[in-house]
Order: structure tokens, then C-alpha cells, then sequence
């Protein structure tokens, strides 16, 4: 169902867009059509007693650029997680707005996910030292081996976010995941968090950022216009699920349906939908606004207050 109402110089509409889920808390399968209303008669996001990313000041993220990113990909990355943490000055609905039903989900102590999401520290490695063919396990020994060598600092409640360039292969990326999030004790100072999530422009761009490009067997149609460029914008879109999954199930005891080693989480509880804003002018399709004027498409959350999926714009 759409509706037409002028909101110059952009028109909103009301687009309806669903995916089908990988059976894993880790990312998105290919698409189909199915009806949002599944979701909420469906859905129970259940509390399972342990810990969140919810400590008083922020989750800080470490990310490690693996391979090579022009300025131009970093660029709406960085100003992503800047807008998580500020809306003062830009149009609604923000980023900020997005991130603050995640604010619902609460530990056992009453202490609700951190509010204030910020880059703490990056790393690039441009010569790739892995290789351009990576291992999952070897993913968690290079953010190790980051704090090992005091390039990163332990965080408990922390992301360590793996982004890998276009032409970089990750195992099981593009072929029933776009990305996925982990933990691992760093003995002895305890548990962390880190994740993978990697640029599917060329890999597989109908998997991994679709709308913006179609799956080579799914549904028929025309992909949308893309803001930031299809692969970045695929990048982000997984990084803002990834993220939302980590903060409220970072250790697989938080807020999930499902077996602990394949749940759904806050986001992939909801089947991919988005309310979508077009520009009238470059025709992108969008639905919340960011920092240095940065336009996003952000997934559904399963909003705990509402029992459904919560939209932007």
C-alpha cells in the first residue's frame, strides 16, 4: 500500500519490502514477497538472563578495514555510526530515532542497551595480510592478535567490526550469509564481540544489498536507487543488523527466538521490511537522515514495546 504526500522537495512512500531470513543471526538470504503482518502475530523476542552491550557510556566500535576503500566508501560508513550517536541539526527521521527502540531491550538488572554507538579506533590493512581468502576462525585471531599488540584495547562492551573490501572472500559470505557476529573469550580478562560484514557490490549484490540491486532468481522488478552506492549501501544496511543483534544478544544469552546458534534477533526477527522516503530529485530511496547530510535505508526492529516490527519515516 503507498500513499503520495508532498513532503517537498521529496516524496515518502509507504513501500512495503520483505525478505526471507537466513536461518542464523547473521544476515540476510535472498528475497521474496512475503507479508509484513507475519511478523508481529509470529514474533517473540525472549530474554534468555545474560548480558547486553549496556554498560552507562557507549558501545564502541573498532573496525579494521581489510583491503582497500576508496574515501568516497569510507566516507558514508563513518558518518553512519556518527549519526548513531547525535540527531541535533538533521531532518527526521534519523539514525538516532533507529537506534533508540533498541533502547526497550533491558538486562536483567533493568539497565537498558547503550543509547550512544561511536568509532573508538580503526585499523586499515590495505595489503591484505590474511590473504584475499579468509576463514571465519582466522577473522577472530586478527582481532586478537589487534589487542595482543595494544592496536585495540579490550572492550567488553565493544564490537570489533571486520570490513572487507569488494574483492576480498569470506567464508560463507554471499552464500547464505551477508555477515555475522561472534564472541570469544580473551583469556583472561574475559568475553568480546566481533563481526564480519563485507562489500557485496560485486560478489552479490541481489543476496547481500538488495533493494538496491535484484537477486538473480527472485522476484521480478526494478531495483531502487541507491544513495551511497549499491555495495556501500548494502554494507551498511548488514552492519546496522549486525549491530542491533550484537547489542542485545552479544553473547547468544540476550534477546532471541529460536536455537541460541541460529536465532533471530532484533532485526532478522522482522522479514525486511522498510517504509521508504524518494527523493524527487536523484530518485534514492531511503528512509532515515545522518550525519554531513548522509541519506540511509535502515531495517525494521522488533520494537519490545509495540510487539511489532518498528519502521522509519
Amino acid at each position: 500500500m503507498a500513499y503520495m504526500s508532498m513532503r517537498s522537495p521529496l516524496f515518502p512512500f509507504a513501500i512495503v519490502i520483505a525478505l526471507v531470513l537466513a536461518p542464523c543471526s547473521y544476515g540476510l538470504n535472498q528475497p521474496t514477497r512475503q507479508s509484513s503482518s507475519l511478523a508481529s502475530t509470529y514474533t517473540t523476542l525472549n530474554y534468555h538472563g545474560g548480558p547486553l552491550l549496556s554498560t552507562p557510556g557507549s558501545i564502541n566500535i573498532y573496525l579494521v578495514w581489510y583491503g582497500t576503500f576508496p574515501p568516497q566508501e569510507m566516507a558514508p560508513i563513518h558518518d553512519f555510526f556518527a549519526s548513531l550517536g547525535s540527531s541535533g541539526g538533521q531532518q527526521k527521521p534519523t539514525v538516532a530515532t533507529w537506534w533508540s527502540t533498541i533502547l526497550a531491550y533491558k538486562d536483567k538488572a533493568g539497565k537498558p542497551v547503550s543509547g550512544r554507538v561511536r568509532v573508538a579506533a580503526f585499523h586499515e590493512d590495505k595489503t591484505c595480510s590474511l590473504g584475499k581468502n579468509i576463514k571465519r576462525p582466522q577473522i577472530a585471531n586478527y582481532v586478537k592478535k589487534m589487542m595482543d599488540t595494544q592496536v585495540f584495547p579490550f572492550d567488553s562492551n565493544g564490537v570489533y567490526l571486520f570490513l572487507t573490501a569488494k574483492d576480498v572472500v569470506v567464508e560463507r559470505f554471499c552464500s547464505g550469509s551477508c555477515g555475522f557476529h561472534e564472541n570469544m573469550v580473551v583469556s583472561p580478562r574475559g568475553r568480546v564481540v566481533y563481526a564480519h560484514v563485507g562489500d557485496p557490490g560485486t560478489q552479490c549484490p541481489g543476496l547481500c544489498a538488495w533493494p538496491y540491486a535484484i537477486p538473480a532468481y527472485g522476484p521480478p522488478g526494478n531495483p531502487l536507487v541507491s544513495p551511497n552506492g549499491v555495495g556501500i549501501d548494502g554494507m551498511i544496511m548488514n552492519i546496522a543488523t549486525i549491530l542491533a543483534g550484537a547489542a542485545t544478544n552479544p553473547f547468544k544469552t540476550g534477546y532471541f527466538q529460536g536455537n541460541a546458534l541460529a536465532p533471530l534477533e532484533a532485526v532478522t526477527a522482522c522479514p525486511g521490511i522498510f517504509e521508504l522516503i524518494v527523493d524527487k530529485l536523484t530518485k534514492a530511496s531511503y528512509n532515515a537522515y545522518g550525519a554531513n547530510g548522509k541519506k540511509f535505508l535502515l531495517p525494521a526492529i522488533w520494537d519490545l514495546k509495540g510487539l511489532n516490527c518498528k519502521v522509519l519515516a
